[in-house]
């Protein structure tokens, strides 16, 4: 691993679940870490990992290289930025902003464009990898910007990612390729749910199935880790179905402008919607089965404990 200088700083903004892996991920690389989220919480436990508590964006970016973005929304990204309080002004002309957060492609292009009237670069960033990526440092980062935003970040992406992929020479490029990203998980997370549903229905052991799926070629990355998910019926938040309601909705929003068809993704898009609907949304995505377990009058989850002993 690259280690930063000690006097290296590096503003957070957003210490959700990936925010906070980041974050810890760039103290263990030797930045000095400063952080900012709405829950004190989220602050307090950046300070048991030896990073600092900041008051307010502007505290997390004042005397920052870099600063590093990670919330739910454009909405939010332009507040943490240009808001009362924002970061912008306090940043030292030069900086990099590394948004990391999922946005539309336009959002990212125009923060660009905005921040380089305030003297500021931006890496349009977001990352794919999910909780257990942003904890390891392991995740996978789609990546736009100028080679000079890339210089100065070089060291902290390689402190949290495992792939850095270099997508062109300005913002919006990252955003397009995560779009893409989050279609096919999406989908692949509604097609899991799905077959797993179907399944059961029709008299598969789950576990059983789960097995056999995963060793056939119906499995995807996101069938191995979300089913058993489903059949612990573990619905802990690692991400959430709100977040597939925001970012398939991003996606359907682009194709629309595009005057571009996406029937698989707005399928999708509709189940994620109607687990919301049911009050699932802050639930882990895959709970999205729950609709069909509802429907169907049956039950996907098995605790290992409950599985048959193999011969």
């Amino acid at each position: 691993m690259m280690t930063a200088a000690s006097s290296e700083r590096i503003g957070v903004i957003g210490l959700g679940a990936m925010g906070m892996g980041m974050a810890r991920r760039l103290v263990g690389a030797g930045f000095a870490v400063r952080g900012y989220d709405v829950r004190p919480e989220a602050m307090a436990a950046l300070a048991a990992a030896g990073g600092e508590a900041a008051g307010s964006p502007a505290e997390a970016a004042r005397d920052a290289g870099l600063l590093l973005v990670m919330v739910v929304s454009a909405a939010q990204a332009e507040a943490a930025l240009f808001g009362p309080d924002g970061a912008v002004p306090a940043l030292p002309r030069g900086a990099v902003v590394i948004l990391s957060s999922t946005v539309p492609a336009g959002s990212a292009v125009a923060f660009g464009e905005r921040l380089a009237t305030t003297g500021h670069l931006l890496l349009d960033a977001p990352v794919s990898g999910g909780v257990v990526g942003a904890e390891s440092g392991r995740l996978t980062i789609m990546a736009s910007g100028s080679p000079e935003a890339f210089a100065k970040a070089e060291t902290a992406l390689a402190a949290v990612a495992a792939k850095v992929y270099r997508l062109g020479d300005a913002p919006g490029i990252g955003s397009t390729v995560k779009a893409v990203n989050q279609l096919l998980a999406g989908v692949h997370i509604a097609a899991a749910a799905e077959a797993m549903a179907f399944g059961v229905r029709a008299g598969a052991d789950p576990r059983t199935l789960y097995d056999v799926i995963s060793n056939s070629a119906g499995s995807s990355w996101m069938f191995q880790n979300r089913v058993p998910h489903m059949l612990d019926g573990d619905y802990t938040p690692r991400s959430a179905v709100e977040i597939f309601v925001k970012d398939l909705g991003l996606v359907l929003d682009a194709a629309r402008e595009l005057r571009f068809p996406l029937p698989l993704a707005a399928a999708s898009h509709q189940l994620f919607l109607m687990a919301a609907a049911a009050g699932l949304g802050r639930e882990d995505d895959a709970a999205v089965v729950k609709i069909y377990e509802r429907l169907a009058g049956i039950a996907v989850s098995r605790p290992e404990e409950e599985a048959e002993p193999r011969s």
